[in-house]
């Protein structure tokens, strides 16, 4: 989500569309927010990527009719994955936040390891 903000804004500064995009950061910032006043609880929330996808491919004119089938696509490999972990899990559902946890490592190549 955070690269695809990037670019969100990159393709709405100046244009009539940074109005919304501002909304849409603004409902991205305040949500943690109200769900912390709402349910009483400080369980991290993070927006996914599709916060951002739809404005994004009405930025780069893609007719809404293909937004469905793009979501469709852009996702069977990561539906497929998570229902075998599903499966490997005794069906508990995992969502992992957009953020990495760990340290930055650097890359060993495979010959030198």
């Amino acid at each position: 989500a955070v690269i695809l903000k990037r670019k969100a804004f990159e393709l709405a500064e100046g244009t009539e569309a940074e109005k919304e995009f501002m909304l849409i950061d603004a409902i991205e910032r305040l949500t943690p927010e109200v769900f912390r006043e709402v349910k009483g609880s400080d369980k991290p929330i993070c927006a996914n990527v599709d916060l951002y996808s739809g404005f994004v491919y009405n930025m780069l004119g893609i007719p809404q009719d293909l937004f469905t089938p793009l979501f469709a696509v852009a996702r069977m490999a990561g539906w497929a994955a998570h229902r075998m972990e599903e499966q490997l899990t005794g069906g508990r559902i995992i969502r992992p936040a957009y953020k990495a946890v760990a340290k930055r490592r650097e890359y060993t190549s495979i010959s030198e390891r």
